[in-house]
């Protein structure tokens, strides 16, 4: 049977009619309609991760030498091998390299919308793990991550815990160029019991914390290259002594550093773009991204090292918001050097980096790797 066309009460002709207008700018017009849609939200919640579930993030991200720059001069990056082509070859490099921060930041940056865009504490990242061989511009990046494991929280009902594994792949050949492992606070969809015997949450990691005396005596080390911070651990070994020192420079947060390169690693969490929603947050307004404050801290103290290649980063923690106006300043404790890089011009160094504000309060924390050039080379 043929259905007849629906005819217009007013017109009488055969044609749909167009759906009644409303005036959108009328503001308690708009207003009330705010009230009554719903909102297509983002992000996952809690309940839909589960142990093994593999993610492949949408859409990749090529890395430029301009969102490398612009990450590089923005956090105080300065090592010429990453600007200059003389110095890039001097190191090894065809040309100038992908920093290991961009990259960092870039394969978080993608795993946002997916994994944390619903908000809630980062609780650490450990393993941060690169190739041996450089990455270089125009390495079309695309971006992984396995959930590792999910728990409850021992105090907030209405948060679970997810740590993912993450990879962030070379798209034509497959190689793993950065990988990490982090942990989160999930909001859940709706909260649950909890007897307190789950898993720590940030507020129940930093009570963990010893508290131990400092030692009588801080050593820095007379120089930035790989032999003077072998000189400054003997010169502490078998004293109360510790090799640790304060890096002079800092950098106030922005809107470059809050908003805007964020937005170069697609990064899009509310928490860096969204003031609206932000002011009613602790902070009060957007924060700077993590890996910003991060390659900020790092940053400073690279630029009193000889660093010839970053190996890796572990336990990696960030302990309270950065917000547009706090500065951001470096202190670096070096917890060994040994002879076994993968090259002889450099040593192994590990260190530990806090990144503190102006009223010097840790902000970040993690110890890294890295091969430091030597002077005898």
């Amino acid at each position: 049977m043929t259905r007849e066309p629906q005819r217009d009460s007013e017109t009488g002709s055969g044609e749909r009619s167009e759906p009644r207008p409303i005036d959108w700018t009328d503001s308690d017009t708009f207003a009330r309609a705010l009230e009554r849609v719903e909102t297509r939200e983002k992000g996952n919640c809690f309940e839909d991760f589960a142990e093994g579930d593999l993610l492949a993030h949408d859409p990749g991200l090529t890395l430029t030498r301009w969102g490398n720059e612009s990450w590089m001069s923005q956090t105080l990056n300065h090592d010429p091998a990453y600007w200059r082509s003389d110095a890039a070859a001097e190191r090894g490099f065809d040309e100038p390299p992908i920093h290991p921060d961009y990259l960092t930041a870039a394969t978080l940056g993608i795993t946002v919308e997916d994994l944390s865009e619903k908000g809630g504490y980062f609780l650490g990242r450990t393993d941060v793990r690169f190739p041996g061989t450089p990455v270089y511009a125009g390495t079309e990046l695309r971006v992984e991550s396995e959930v590792v494991s999910t728990a409850t929280s021992s105090s907030r009902p209405e948060f679970g815990i997810v740590t993912w594994r993450t990879r962030g792949k070379d798209a034509a050949t497959g190689e793993v160029l950065c990988s990490y492992e982090r942990t989160n606070m999930i909001p859940r969809r709706e909260p649950v019991a909890t007897d307190g015997g789950g898993s720590a949450t940030a507020a129940d990691a930093d009570g963990d914390e010893d508290g131990s005396d400092l030692p009588e005596t801080f050593v820095t080390p007379t120089g930035g290259f790989f032999e003077d911070f072998v000189d400054a651990l003997e010169t502490a070994k078998g004293r109360d002594a510790a090799v640790a020192y304060r890096h002079e420079r800092g950098r106030t947060q922005d809107d470059v550093t809050v908003a805007s390169l964020p937005l170069a690693t697609l990064n899009t969490a509310k928490q860096h773009h969204n003031a609206d929603v932000m002011g009613d947050s602790p902070s009060g307004d957007i924060v700077t991204y993590g890996d910003v404050t991060r390659s900020t801290a790092l940053g400073h103290a690279r630029s009193d090292e000889r660093t010839w290649r970053e190996v890796g980063f572990d336990d990696e923690k960030f302990h309270t918001f950065v917000a547009p106006g706090d500065t951001v300043y470096a202190f670096t404790r070096v917890l060994s050097a040994d002879n076994d890089a993968s090259i002889d011009v450099a040593g192994t160094v590990r260190f530990e980096h806090i990144a503190f504000n102006q009223d010097d309060k840790p902000v970040y924390s993690g110890t890294r790797i890295a091969e430091i050039r030597k002077r005898t080379a």
